[in-house]
């Protein structure tokens, strides 16, 4: 066992299955939630994710704490926890940008912020709720750690030896450098993916075009079925990596416009060639 509590504060797809790995591991001898929702705290009692509600009170006396919702509600969360954490309980997250996440638990948290790990699991689905959540989310998949300074190794150790236990393999990363990467690697396509489908769906004719869509349409756009609210925090949160990546993307696709207006068979053939063969040298190192 590596804590004894552990306290989620949101439930679904991200925190629940991280509950759910955790007690399938023997990690953890009791798993509480707290949040704003009565109704979907009480599915995850249902379901097995949690074994009891809490209060905030009650969620600061866990051992360890992980805030699995949308960055925007970091600090106003952690203001709320911060007045009850027990001494050495450790605090975590799990969202998709990390410098504005550090920069709101140094203000919440005060001198508590040695407490505070700031973590990235890579690893999701566009479902989400506590109906969404599994043991085996995690299982091979990256989690990223981006400790300041400040924080407690010990604190960090812990954080890490839960992620272990939930299958995850855990690195580290400087917070700015995890943001410009994500921007591209993961910000970029949720938008391209929302920008298509939301411009489709506008047309007079959407409909149309809808009906003969297929399976590379669906592909692209799986990612367009994620949570709004949760994007929109996080494209508000990586505002300046994310506007460098799509001011690249949009270069990317005038090049290519440029080349289908002149008609330039081997520029699309060099640009295509070169962009299926970096993605199947990185198909490669996946397991998948």
């Amino acid at each position: 066992m590596i804590v004894g509590r552990l306290a989620l504060v949101g439930t679904g797809l991200i925190g629940g299955s991280f509950a759910l790995a955790l007690k399938q591991a023997g990690a953890v001898r009791e798993v509480v939630g707290v949040g704003r929702n009565p109704a979907r705290l009480t599915v995850a009692r249902e379901l097995g994710l949690i074994d009891r509600v809490v209060d905030w009170a009650g969620a600061g006396q866990a051992d360890c704490i992980l805030l699995a919702l949308p960055v925007g509600e970091t600090e106003t969360v952690l203001a709320q926890l911060a007045p009850h954490l027990k001494p050495g309980a450790v605090v975590t997250d799990a969202g998709s940008t990390k410098a504005g996440v550090v920069a709101a638990a140094r203000a919440a948290l005060g001198a508590r912020f040695a407490d505070f790990v700031p973590g990235h699991p890579i690893a999701g689905s566009e479902q989400s709720g506590p109906g969404a959540a599994r043991a085996d989310l995690y299982r091979g998949k990256r989690v990223v750690l981006t400790p300041d300074a400040d924080t407690r190794a010990e604190a960090v150790a812990t954080v890490r030896a839960l992620w272990e236990a939930a299958g995850a393999q855990v690195e580290t990363l400087d917070a700015a450098l995890h943001d410009r990467i994500f921007a591209a690697v993961s910000h970029l396509p949720h938008l391209a993916a929302y920008a298509l489908v939301d411009e489709l769906a506008r047309r007079a004719d959407g409909g149309l075009f809808f009906r003969y869509a297929a399976s590379g349409f669906r592909d692209f756009t799986r990612i367009a079925g994620s949570s709004p609210d949760m994007w929109r925090d996080i494209a508000l949160a990586n505002r300046e990596a994310l506007l460098a990546e799509i001011d690249a993307y949009l270069a990317a696709l005038r090049s290519l416009r440029e080349a289908v207006d002149s008609r330039d068979g081997a520029a699309l053939h060099a640009i295509f060639s070169r962009a299926r063969k970096a993605r199947e040298d990185w198909f490669k190192t996946q397991d998948v």
